[in-house]
């Protein structure tokens, strides 16, 4: 049976959302808040879990157009570029895990969700759109967007991302996210402008004292991204993901690097920023459902970016909640998303805890780091796999 389903949010998960439940047979509104359908941001990395969840969505093809697939994982020291661990990649995770690890750009990855729910009749996109009236029943959900008409609907759902208004409407326990002291910054480079040296098939990580820096492809190869992430006091809007900022802000947060990774800095023509918020790891299922609404992505359980499953963990949602609202009905609602939050709770709180360990992990100081390193020597692929990720 077709259910009439809102969904609030435009970005990739919400985007994902409104693609699956079309695909599962239902009537979509979408409603988004911006003048236009747009990402900020730049890379993503999509293990083989979200990579076999778009391809059941039918994007293999197009996936393929904009992704980058790295051929291995190589894990080095900030201080002295030492290799302390290589993960191979390419065909070694599409025969373990049945899909490629990929590296795309968030908007091309927005666009490529963005044509494919354009192309489904059963969607509206509606926007700017931001919703200022929830109001739920027994039987429906009634909306109302800057105080334009009403929408009604079997049930709504929240990917409106870490200060999802769709949330407070749940009443969920907990305090607002809380600021976490670390900051972000991000560039993009031409890979055709850098020397032959600089350029790069792998995802490379450099782990410091209180940092840690990424470099990897995407655009399919034709830029890299170039993340660090550091313990550093934020210096613009918290909710702002875009912030302006430079080299020498970041310099002064983080120190000087070894050669090899300065040498991506320096390169970098803008950096932007960001003041990373988190959220303590879920406690049950209540958290992410209650009666017609249901929450999805940073909207239920905002990840922090040391595991790179952000963008994952949406799409898994949003495949889940089309598969659990499969062939019900309207008064099956309630109960069918109960079982969505009952399938994800779980692993979401175990990936967002995980993450928060990483953290911790990556950016050890003193012995700690001593013993990490140590590991990663020792250990190598052993500890950088994550087969209960990927092969879920």
């Amino acid at each position: 049976m077709a259910l009439q389903l809102l969904v609030a949010g435009g970005g990739i998960g919400g985007l994902a959302s409104a693609l699956a439940l079309a695909r599962g047979g239902h009537r979509v509104e979408l409603f988004e808040q911006s003048a236009v359908f747009a990402e900020v941001g730049a890379g993503i990395q999509l293990g083989p879990n979200a990579v076999r969840r778009l391809h059941a969505l039918g994007l293999a093809q197009a996936l393929d157009t904009i992704a980058a697939k790295p051929d291995a994982l190589v894990v080095r020291a900030a201080s002295d570029d030492h290799e302390l661990a290589c993960l191979p990649l390419g065909d070694v995770a599409v025969r373990r895990y049945g899909a490629p690890y990929c590296c795309v750009h968030r908007a091309d990855l927005h666009g490529v969700l963005l044509a494919a729910v354009r192309a489904q009749a059963d969607v509206a996109l509606n926007h700017p759109a931001r919703l200022v009236q929830i109001e739920h029943s027994d039987d429906v959900v009634t909306v109302a967007a800057d105080g334009a008409r009403a929408w009604e609907g079997d049930a709504l759902i929240g990917a409106d991302g870490l200060w999802s208004a769709v949330r407070a409407e749940l009443d969920v326990p907990g305090p607002a996210p809380q600021p976490t002291g670390h900051t972000a910054w991000r560039g993009l480079l031409s890979q055709a402008a850098l020397p032959l040296a600089q350029r790069s098939t792998q995802v490379r990580v450099w782990l410091g004292d209180r940092l840690h820096a990424l470099v990897y492809p995407v655009r399919g190869g034709e830029l890299l991204n170039v993340v660090v992430l550091a313990e550093a006091a934020p210096t613009g809007d918290a909710r702002d993901w875009d912030q302006s900022t430079s080299l020498d802000a970041l310099q002064r947060a983080t120190g000087r690097c070894c050669t090899t990774l300065q040498g991506y800095l320096s390169a970098v023509p803008t950096w932007r920023a960001w003041t990373l918020h988190d959220r303590a790891p879920l406690t049950g299922p209540g958290q992410m459902t209650h009666e017609r609404i249901a929450l999805l992505g940073d909207a239920a359980h905002p990840m922090l970016p040391y595991l790179a499953q952000g963008a994952g963990m949406a799409i898994e949602d949003a495949v889940a909640l089309a598969e659990a609202l499969r062939s019900v009905d309207s008064d099956g609602v309630p109960e069918a998303l109960r079982r969505y939050a009952n399938a994800r709770w779980q692993r979401n709180a175990r990936v967002q805890a995980r993450a928060r360990r990483n953290a911790q992990i990556f950016h050890a100081a003193g012995p700690l780091r001593m013993a990490r390193d140590l590991a990663m020597r020792t250990l190598g692929a052993r500890l950088l796999d994550q087969p209960w990720l990927y092969a879920h």
